[in-house]
């Protein structure tokens, strides 16, 4: 009763994290993003947390709350309320909870029918782990409904598990198909927007390209804004490192209010209490997997494939290139140039240097042959905001000839 609101500051890191800070800016400065942010374009929106190894001695601690109480209900809740909530008055502290309390409110309590919980092979045999017969999940996949006209009828699902496949947490927005697409297109994958929060923090948008080439063919691409290539000369500040400058600065902006904790808390806590009351064993899987496959199940229910994306690496190794061959000399090109094109102002364009090749599959063997020297080309005035034409020719002053091409010896 003796600490006011203003004096606390209840930090979750992950509104300190870079990727978590930039949504609002992604949603609201980006007018693209605006017009499609809504139940008419977006299918589902997906918050995802990942790791690939398990308590490692933290069993202990973890076993008295479990991955929704640790996870779910306050990292990856908090956002959920940032991708749905709708823009603010301003950015200060006082407009962003205010959004962000009508979507937790307007948010339906968790249904049983509506999550799966796993518990990884070999919890139990952690030695940190005092209960041998521990019910306590380490997997939780849950499935939340905003009723309100912007998110009515869209899924959004809040998934965490330890000793998966691998680690990561991001926010994947998935979009509807497009509607009366011909035929040669209605087989094309959906649109995707994926915030990568970490590790190697990225945001890219899936889309639908033709395949270059004389043949039909659409396949889904990546465009992407990668952080360690864009912004390799800026250093990312910890989480931490920001919300505790930003409590001597006395901003509560990416802080956690009492009103909010309240409602994170009324979403949870009756899906909890009747886990807890039916004694629900969590289906147990394999470590270094998916998941249970209760989760696939579940993502059938509201017409998701599965819960996350693949493993495929996202930035991919430059392919080295090969090495000259020993016998080939500065002028041994086997690839050819582009033939100059003819220009009314230039004259004629200057002849291609011959070079013949003999290719096979895997290499190529060039036959080279001396220079031409090179025709004089008339200057062009190209108009009076460039600098002023160099002097013409004289009259006098003739061309080199060009002297016939021989390609006898080749």
């Amino acid at each position: 009763k003796q600490i006011t609101e203003e004096e606390i500051y209840r930090i979750d890191h992950y509104l300190g994290k870079e990727l978590v800070m930039n949504l609002l800016v992604l949603r609201f400065a980006n007018v693209c993003f605006q017009g499609v942010w809504d139940r008419q374009h977006v299918k589902a929106v997906q918050v995802i947390f990942k790791e690939d190894f398990g308590t490692a001695g933290r069993g202990g601690y973890f076993d008295e709350y479990g991955i929704i109480r640790d996870v779910l209900q306050n990292h990856l809740l908090q956002v959920l309320a940032l991708v749905a909530m709708e823009q603010p008055l301003s950015f200060s502290a006082e407009h962003i909870r205010a959004e962000k309390l009508k979507v937790l409110h307007a948010c339906r309590p968790l249904s049983t029918d509506d999550v799966v919980t796993g518990q990884y092979a070999g919890y139990l045999d952690d030695p940190s782990v005092e209960n041998k017969q521990s019910r306590t999940e380490t997997f939780a996949a849950a499935v939340l409904h905003i009723n309100n006209p912007r998110w009515a009828g869209v899924p959004f699902v809040l998934k965490a598990g330890k000793a998966l496949t691998d680690s990561k947490a991001e926010v994947r927005v998935q979009f509807h198909a497009v509607p009366g697409a011909v035929s040669a297109l209605a087989s094309c994958a959906a649109n995707e927007l994926v915030i990568r929060v970490q590790p190697e923090e990225l945001i890219y948008w899936k889309v639908n390209n033709k395949v270059p080439g004389l043949h039909f063919e659409v396949q889904q691409q990546r465009m992407d804004l990668l952080y360690s290539s864009k912004f390799f000369e800026r250093k990312l500040p910890e989480a931490y490192e920001r919300l505790l400058l930003e409590v001597l600065a006395a901003d509560h902006s990416h802080f956690v209010s009492g009103e909010e904790l309240v409602a994170s808390w009324q979403i949870f806590t009756p899906a909890l209490q009747a886990l807890h009351a039916s004694r629900r064993v969590p289906e147990v899987y394999p470590f270094g997997s998916r998941g249970p496959p209760s989760a696939d199940a579940l993502a059938h229910k509201y017409g998701i494939t599965k819960f996350g994306g693949g493993l495929t690496p996202y930035v991919k190794k430059e392919v080295p290139v090969a090495p000259p061959a020993a016998h080939s000399s500065p002028m041994s090109v086997a690839k050819k140039r582009p033939s100059p094109k003819p220009s009314p102002k230039l004259g004629p364009a200057t002849p291609p240097r011959a070079t013949a090749t003999t290719s096979t599959p895997t290499s190529a063997t060039a036959v080279t042959v001396p220079p031409l020297p090179e025709p004089a080309i008339l200057p062009v005035h190209v108009g009076a905001a460039d600098a002023p034409p160099p002097l013409m020719p004289k009259p006098s002053e003739e061309l080199p000839s060009l002297r016939p091409l021989d390609l006898s010896g080749a």
